[in-house]
């Protein structure tokens, strides 16, 4: 079995940020609350995401390329 290193909401935050995704811990703990974020897990009190999860959710969060914002409906 892989050996995964979790992430607290301040590394997690971090992590996004490498991927190019501007996200704040205080943005991950509303999510928790109201839904729509990243899977996550509990250690106690603490919540704990893994990468892979992150991974994830960046990904089901992103649109596929497109070559103007009419080709995909997203507002610019």
């Amino acid at each position: 079995m892989e050996e995964t290193a979790f992430l607290d909401r301040n590394g997690a935050a971090d992590y996004a940020k490498t991927k190019g995704v501007p996200l704040s811990p205080n943005t991950l703990r509303k999510l928790a609350c109201v839904g729509g974020g990243p899977k996550f897990r509990k250690f106690g009190r603490r919540v704990l995401y893994s990468p892979a999860d992150l991974d994830a959710w960046i990904s089901s969060r992103l649109s596929g390329p497109v070559s103007s914002t009419s080709d995909s409906g997203i507002a610019a």
